[in-house]
């Protein structure tokens, strides 16, 4: 087809030459009137028109070819081999862009897999402080329901600290503020995005602090409540110490100041060895020392321990279920059992009841302690695990016990990967059940 254009152009090129030359060589040789003026511009009038219609024609013929390629999906023309290096280019320039594409849509979906899986939130934002991406993780924490990229930062929270925040970041300093939502308690550190000659946007890190809040309280509480618990009986033991040295005691009188001396040690002790069990379940590793116990031989074993103090108050102890083999921590298996068995017995009523059942139920182990006692309040029920909860103060106090007791329950359950739960009816009695997964199987 070039070849047909080239010989067409050289054609017409010739004839215009030829006619040129006749044109100028009668204008030399003839007198030129004004009809002879008024025919060559007529002639060139029409050699004009048909040379447009040509080059209209030629440059379709040129243009066809090129707008006939696909430029997603280019391919030879046999009619203009001419354009084979166009189609080439095209096609390496195609391929170039799409594993470009690629590997940015692969980046974005890891990115996304990435954040989406996080407990922290992530915001990015661009220079003008609209959002870019968000992930779930920063809407739950923030308790925002739904939010969209292209949003103002500032959609995501209106408090004051938040927005101060924000502003110090967009300003160029790392920035960082707690924020108090319908979510909880979150902390948000906010740096800015880019070099330090440029503002190119923001980066927002959002983690939950609401957790980390309750345990600080928690341990300052605890600490508070063993302070408070190791004052009470060295106070007595030192006061009584100091009458005995002193000679403020008669004679007769020293057996009962002796006596009292030794309830307060024994109280220690016992406060002591439950913090010190407490502090090995929380950094025990799980179950490094187990053993197979049998269940019912244990339990029968603590009833034994407590029969005395049951006796003294006629309550009846009884122990009933399976004769089950369990592989765990004895020593963590005894505490969890006594505890339960023990409250059953401090807080039952004088001639109550006290029954320790075992069970086997599929793939697990049930061990349920109920009593007939005073019962347990529905508002305390969610707190009685925490150290040194009481339900009744003015009760607890004259009542022996470090307040400990229900907590390492709940921490010795957890160390065997169970569960416990307590029910209970005011002024009839509770049910403790405790739910081990079964080690053997």
């Amino acid at each position: 087809m070039s070849r047909k254009i080239f010989i067409s152009i050289l054609i017409w090129s010739a004839a215009a030459a030829v006619i040129s030359v006749i044109i100028v060589t009668e204008i030399g040789n003839i007198h030129v009137s004004a009809e002879f003026i008024r025919n060559i511009a007529l002639f060139l009038a029409v050699f004009t028109g048909l040379s447009a219609l040509i080059s209209s024609i030629i440059s379709r013929r040129i243009v066809r070819p090129i707008s006939r390629i696909d430029p997603d999906k280019p391919t030879p023309s046999r009619d203009c081999p001419e354009l084979d290096f166009l189609v080439d280019k095209l096609r390496r320039q195609n391929n170039r862009v799409n594993r470009q594409v690629y590997e940015l849509s692969r980046n974005h979906d890891q990115f996304s897999l990435i954040t989406e899986n996080m407990d922290e939130g992530i915001i990015i934002a661009d220079k003008k402080l609209n959002i870019l991406t968000c992930n779930s993780g920063a809407m739950k924490l923030l308790g925002i329901k739904e939010i969209s990229a292209g949003q103002s930062i500032y959609a995501v929270n209106n408090s004051e600290v938040f927005r101060r925040c924000i502003q110090n970041a967009a300003g160029g300093l790392n920035s960082e503020c707690t924020v108090e939502t319908s979510a909880g308690e979150s902390v948000v550190i906010a740096s800015p995005a880019g070099r330090t000659d440029t503002f190119n946007g923001i980066f927002i890190l959002i983690m939950d602090i609401t957790e980390k809040r309750k345990l600080e309280t928690m341990r300052r509480e605890f600490t508070s409540n063993v302070s408070h618990e190791l004052k009470t009986p060295l106070t007595t033991i030192y006061g009584i110490s100091d009458m005995l040295a002193g000679g403020l005691v008669k004679s007769g009188d020293a057996a009962e100041f002796g006596a009292r001396i030794r309830n307060e040690a024994d109280r220690l002790i016992k406060l002591i060895n439950d913090i010190m069990a407490l502090s090995k379940l929380d950094e025990a590793a799980r179950l490094s020392d187990a053993e197979e116990i049998n269940l019912y031989v244990l339990s029968d074993e603590i009833l034994e321990r407590l029969s005395e103090n049951a006796l003294e108050r006629n309550i009846t102890l009884k122990l009933s279920g399976d004769r089950i083999l369990y592989t765990g921590n004895r020593t963590v298996l005894d505490e969890v059992i006594y505890n339960l068995c023990d409250n059953g017995v401090k807080y039952n009523n004088d001639g109550g009841f006290l029954e320790v059942k075992l069970l086997k139920l599929h793939k697990n182990v049930v061990i349920t302690v109920s009593d007939t006692g005073i019962g347990i309040p529905k508002e305390h029920i969610d707190r009685i695990f925490e150290r040194f909860y009481r339900v009744d103060k003015s009760r607890s106090g004259k009542i022996k016990g470090t307040g400990l007791g229900l907590s390492i329950v709940k921490h010795g359950v957890m160390y065997h990967g169970g569960t416990v739960r307590a029910e209970s009816t005011l002024g009839k009695g509770t049910v403790f059940t405790v739910t081990l997964p079964d080690q053997s199987n």
